[in-house]
């Protein structure tokens, strides 16, 4: 993938999974709209840059053929990205809302959950979408 097609993969994914989290957030933490996007645009930020870096070193390690990884790549790529956030994530969300490690660990396991799926999800739509748009065989 170019640089051009990796920056709108990280905002795409960003700005949907923003539209997924936020809503969950407010409603499993019971903490506001302006507090729970704060956090959701922050840890965005950070994701967006983790995201292109984490991209750009697995499609260097396990090739530039993308439209026909298989599941098992496809989860374990979306394993190592989570695994990669967990770091920084919890720490952050405890500090800002001002809740324990234990209480942010909790919080981060449901979104664990929830991207665990959405991104094998959007990253095989997105691919997919790249291939139509590029045609069949599209190098990473």
């Amino acid at each position: 993938m170019s640089t051009t097609e990796r920056i709108l993969h990280s905002v795409l994914f960003e700005i949907f999974a923003l539209a997924l989290v936020v809503p969950i957030a407010i409603w499993f933490t019971g903490h506001g709209v302006g507090e729970m996007a704060a956090v959701g645009i922050g840890l965005s930020l950070y994701t967006v840059t983790w995201n292109y870096f984490y991209n750009l070193g697995f499609d260097r390690y396990f090739g530039e053929e993308r439209t026909n990884r298989s599941l098992k790549l496809r989860v374990v790529h979306a394993l190592g990205f989570e695994g990669g956030l967990v770091f920084v994530t919890v720490p952050v969300v405890a500090w800002f809302l001002g809740i324990s490690i234990w209480q942010a660990l909790m919080l981060e396991a449901v979104f664990l959950v929830v991207f665990f799926f959405y991104a094998i999800i959007f990253n095989w739509l997105f691919d997919w979408a790249r291939s139509k748009f590029y045609g069949q065989r599209v190098k990473a």
